[in-house]
């Protein structure tokens, strides 16, 4: 009665006509993202085939080395995504966007895998998945955080060259972009805190119902790994902007951008 129900190969294509009606939508609205959308969908449907493939084996042979070697890829994956999508920032921005990623997703999950869960953190099937959560959330906040900080600065260019002109000093002026971006970084993640348990029931807390994990353990699983997502995001946003606006100007306090 607690088994899972294994989907066919017939009943998961299903699922993708959906994305017919996501490009009706789109062409009707003269969105040009139609091309993205099936590479994006193609490019997860690949991905999390090997993936799933890959953690078959690491299962059932698991080994320190494999999840290391899992984690360092995921890690590196996740940094090199944010850093594609930012190009025009200078090289010790990205310097410190990579080390701001790997430093707090691995202090986030070594704390959550061994403190909260209190198992080995080369364990693969904690560690694996909640890395996944806790990483992946950290580069969707830091890409987000960048592209506001990068668009408000572009915005006020002008404003900015004002305040420069009187003797304002760069760490006044970029320390209210700074803000502004790790606010907005961080309002996805309280907004689905505040509607989480009435409006939605999240991924990780439904897959553990789905697989037959008594609710109650579920909730407490979901709470712990929301919190943790929380820190990440608001810990790697605020190391890559903190950190990363320093960058942007010289040692006679000269805008460099």
């Amino acid at each position: 009665m607690n088994e899972i129900i294994a989907l066919n190969l017939w009943q998961f294509a299903l699922i993708y006509l959906l994305l017919i009606v996501v490009l009706l939508i789109m062409k009707k609205c003269n969105i040009n993202q139609s091309k993205l959308l099936m590479v994006a969908s193609l490019r997860m449907t690949v991905q999390l085939t090997l993936a799933g493939l890959v953690l078959t084996y690491i299962f059932e042979y698991p080994h320190p080395l494999f999840t290391l070697l899992y984690l360092l890829v995921m890690t590196g994956f996740a940094i090199f995504t944010v850093l594609s999508s930012n190009k025009d920032i200078n090289r010790r921005f990205k310097v410190i966007v990579g080390a701001s990623l790997a430093v707090t997703g691995f202090c986030i999950v070594a704390f959550f895998i061994m403190a909260v869960v209190g198992v080995s953190l080369f364990n693969p099937r904690y560690t694996i998945p909640i890395s996944g959560m806790i990483i992946g959330n950290a580069m969707t906040g830091v890409s987000l955080g960048l592209r506001v900080f990068g668009e408000s600065i572009k915005a006020q260019r002008s404003r900015i060259d004002s305040l420069l002109n009187i003797g304002a000093t760069p760490q006044k002026i970029l320390i209210p972009f700074v803000n502004r971006a790790l606010e907005t970084a961080l309002l996805p993640t309280i907004y689905s805190m505040i509607g989480m348990g009435v409006v939605s029931l999240p991924g990780m807390m439904t897959g553990q119902i789905l697989s037959g994990t008594l609710p109650m353990t579920s909730i407490l699983y979901q709470i712990a790994i929301i919190i943790a997502i929380c820190a990440v995001t608001c810990l790697s946003v605020f190391c890559t902007l903190y950190f990363g606006y320093r960058t942007l100007y010289n040692e006679r306090l000269q805008m460099t951008i």
